[in-house]
């Protein structure tokens, strides 16, 4: 009966070390993410104090991608009259000399400057400063060359629970967000270019790597795009032909899941 009873107590001792353990890895995990947030928040004021972001009205280098088959009353030709904005880019490159471009999405707090560098895992654990960080950064696809914009240009971020990198882009699929036509767009500035991108696909998916490709044959870009439409959440009634350059975003939504957007670029402006 003695036995029994030590060996009783043995269990219930060791079970209480277990959720010690487990409990004090939790704090420690939650003191973490609240620090990766105010330093992450603290980047970001910081970023917008040093940073000029101007409206540009239409001028003698603005271009107009022209669609094909597309019906009069496409939502194309209100966005098309949208004003790009122009980012000045010569602080952040003090501050940061791989940043490469600047993004807005409207409706979402995405607003920041994405970075790149010579791999897709840097920035999942460092922020703007390069500074150890689980937050990450907003981060272009390596492959990817933002001078001469490629068949698919792809931006990566975290999806965080505070909302700041891409944690917002997961309002993408609620229906408040897809039935106000403005948010249909998203706006870039590099420092070669300025442009003009119309959403025309979004979605929740399964981990996959199969809407990442960089470049296409023209049959295999048609049967690429005629996918991402088909996968859409949202019927955006937008068509893509073998020439258009597409947008990529890609964020987590948990460990198994990704929320992707697509979008078409439909007005550039040279710098």
């Amino acid at each position: 009966m003695k036995r029994r009873i030590k060996w009783k107590n043995v269990i219930l001792a060791f079970l209480f070390l277990v959720f010690l353990i487990i409990f004090i890895i939790s704090i420690i995990k939650i003191i973490k993410w609240a620090s990766d947030n105010k330093r992450t928040s603290n980047q970001i004021k910081e970023i917008n104090k040093i940073t000029d972001i101007i409206v540009v009205e239409d001028n003698e280098k603005t271009e107009v991608i022209e669609q094909k088959d597309i019906k009069k009353e496409d939502l194309y030709y209100d966005f098309i009259k949208m004003n790009l904005i122009d980012v000045d880019f010569s602080e952040l490159k003090k501050k940061n000399k791989e940043t490469v471009g600047w993004i807005q999405v409207e409706g979402t707090n995405i607003n920041y400057p994405f970075v790149q560098t010579s791999n897709n895992d840097f920035y999942l654990n460092h922020s703007f400063n390069k500074k150890v960080n689980g937050a990450g950064w907003v981060f272009l696809d390596y492959r990817n060359n933002i001078k001469d914009i490629d068949q698919n240009t792809i931006i990566y971020a975290h999806g965080r629970l505070d909302k700041t990198m891409f944690g917002t882009l997961r309002t993408i699929l609620k229906s408040s967000w897809l039935k106000n036509e403005k948010n249909h767009v998203i706006k870039l500035s590099t420092e070669s270019d300025n442009t003009l991108w119309q959403v025309f696909s979004v979605y929740k998916i399964p981990n996959t790597d199969d809407y990442l490709n960089i470049n296409f044959s023209s049959e295999d870009f048609k049967s690429f795009g005629d996918k991402l439409i088909k996968r859409s959440a949202y019927d955006f009634k937008t068509t893509l032909n073998e020439n258009d350059k597409i947008l990529t975003l890609s964020t987590c939504w948990d460990d198994n899941t990704k929320v992707v957007l697509h979008a078409k670029l439909i007005k550039k402006e040279k710098k």
